[in-house]
């Protein structure tokens, strides 16, 4: 079984050589610090921040911080963590991230996350994407099942996970801290054996 953090040096080589993962309209790269400032930028939009739990950076050190600990995962014996800069294939433009973190080996579990830049809002490429990152997870890293969630008013990111033939399979009550206060979240999964979109 492939999976990626049971892989020696040299498996692992020829893993990390599949990157970026390409479709017809993007490139998915692991992100690097050459990323800073497109990174901190989307952190930094009021509109990308509504649903996520990070908050607004104060300044670009702490976008640095948070940058070179996904630097730090990739570096790995043992990736757990893959977080992709998302780029448009004709010219280079960032887009935004996309990331997908492996859970225990045994459960062959991972969980996907994204947020885009609004200029690339709905264009369907966070679609592109996350199909993608799903073809990677369960083609390359053979997972078993994929999870993702969002907050229940996220409509954009609900359309998304159910696009790409995600099901909820719940909803948590008031467990992110959103600045418009405390959010329910709903829980998406996808198993390597369900239908896909």
């Amino acid at each position: 079984m492939l999976i990626i953090n049971v892989l020696g040096s040299r498996q692992k080589d020829n893993l990390m050589a599949l990157f970026p993962l390409s479709t017809a309209r993007l490139n998915l790269r692991l992100v690097c610090m050459g990323d800073l400032e497109a990174v901190h930028a989307l952190h930094a939009l009021p509109e990308t921040d509504a649903f996520n739990t990070l908050g607004i950076p104060e300044e670009v050190g702490v976008t640095e911080a948070v940058l070179a600990a996904w630097l730090l995962d990739h570096r790995q014996a043992n990736v757990k963590n893959y977080t992709f800069a998302v780029e448009l294939a004709a010219d280079g433009a960032f887009v935004g991230l996309i990331a997908l973190k492996l859970g225990p080996e045994k459960y062959r579990r991972g969980e996907v996350w994204y947020k885009l830049h609004p200029d690339y809002w709905g264009r369907g490429l966070g679609t592109e994407a996350l199909n993608r990152v799903l073809d990677f997870g369960f083609g390359e890293l053979h997972l078993h099942r994929i999870e993702a969630g969002c907050a229940v008013d996220n409509i954009a990111s609900v359309k998304v996970l159910e696009k790409v033939g995600m099901t909820r399979e719940g909803r948590r009550r008031q467990v992110l801290p959103l600045t418009s206060g405390w959010s329910d979240n709903f829980e998406y999964a996808i198993l390597e054996t369900d239908p896909r979109r």
